[in-house]
């Protein structure tokens, strides 16, 4: 299947998935032990050429705030981050002597979701039809006690890398800059949002491909509303094939889903994920702010930079918060 057919049968859902499934599939490609999947194409090499591309030193955040003002609605038992002080400068003005030499300090616990803002999610994610990446069985890898083969904590030390920007809302939508929701992103759009950019956004292996859809902004502006599960523009399943041939170490919008919702089969949830994270290895980025790196590329009319987006080390966690770095 060397190219995604344009059109989908609304109807055949698990076809339409199981011939993409089949067709992009990456188990093996790096050995029977990989726990990386297309982390694999960022070598030496690749981060080299993306230091190289820091001229200015400028750093912008790629993160949402994690606080209790999220985007979160309880959907899939996520919701916005409970942040609670364990010690604070009013206990240490009760009793300034209470440690030696009156020392005092503060600290502070968080309870939240891995996913309940900008995030990765890893391979240990979604599942296709009981298998998980690599072809291992679902159950064999994630139990009670988390993922036991391809936790996030292995690509703690790998994601820093070429980032590139296709701003799909200023190039489809100039006029506001904000794709509607319900949008589907097709492989013609991407094709040709790369070619309006320029050079600087020609896709490469080993890349960290952003897209920007401008929902982020029109849920600042209008309220978070159904921003954490209900319609979004994103990427159409349709762009599986690209998505491989291009050989991108990873993905991310700034949508809650990654992919365009609702979903583009009459009865369906989360086909591409189902396809590029179980199959194709893929790691995908979500609810990334890509507000101000956008403003800045457009500025610029360069659309490339390094990026360093590790995840937390948790052990064993099939997702992450991360704040990734544009630097410039």
């Amino acid at each position: 299947m060397s190219e995604d057919p344009k059109d989908l049968n609304r109807a055949d859902a698990p076809g339409e998935v199981f011939i993409r499934a089949e067709a992009y599939r990456n188990w093996g490609r790096w050995g029977e032990d990989d726990v990386l999947g297309t982390l694999n194409f960022i070598d030496e090499a690749k981060r080299v050429h993306a230091a190289r591309l820091v001229t200015e030193g400028l750093s912008v955040s790629l993160a949402q705030s994690f606080d209790e003002d999220g985007p979160q609605r309880g959907w899939k038992k996520r919701n916005n981050p409970v942040h609670t002080m364990t010690g604070t400068g009013l206990d240490h003005e009760r009793d300034p002597d209470a440690n030696p030499h009156g020392i005092g300090g503060a600290d502070d616990v968080i309870m939240m979701p891995l996913q309940c803002s900008t995030q990765w999610d890893g391979l240990g994610h979604i599942f296709d039809r009981g298998l998980a990446y690599n072809g291992r069985p679902a159950g064999a890898v994630v139990t009670t006690r988390g993922d036991l083969v391809t936790g996030i904590e292995h690509a703690a030390g790998v994601i820093l890398s070429r980032g590139v920007l296709l701003d799909m809302g200023r190039h489809l939508r100039p006029d506001t800059g904000e794709l509607e929701d319900g949008y589907a992103i097709t492989v013609d759009d991407l094709t040709a949002c790369i070619e309006a950019q320029g050079s600087s956004s020609q896709v490469a292996r080993g890349d960290i491909l952003l897209v920007r859809t401008g929902q982020l902004a029109r849920a600042r502006r209008d309220g978070w509303g159904e921003y954490a599960g209900g319609p979004a523009p994103g990427l159409s399943l349709t762009t599986a094939g690209w998505l491989h041939r291009s050989e991108i170490a990873a993905i991310a919008t700034d949508t809650w889903g990654f992919e365009v919702r609702p979903n583009e089969f009459d009865e369906s949830f989360q086909p591409l994920h189902q396809i590029v994270i179980p199959n194709m290895g893929l790691t995908v980025g979500e609810m990334w702010d890509l507000e101000e790196i956008g403003r800045l590329c457009a500025a610029r009319g360069r659309y490339e930079f390094l990026l360093s987006a590790p995840p937390l080390p948790i052990t064993g966690a099939v997702g992450s918060p991360i704040n990734p770095i544009a630097l410039l």
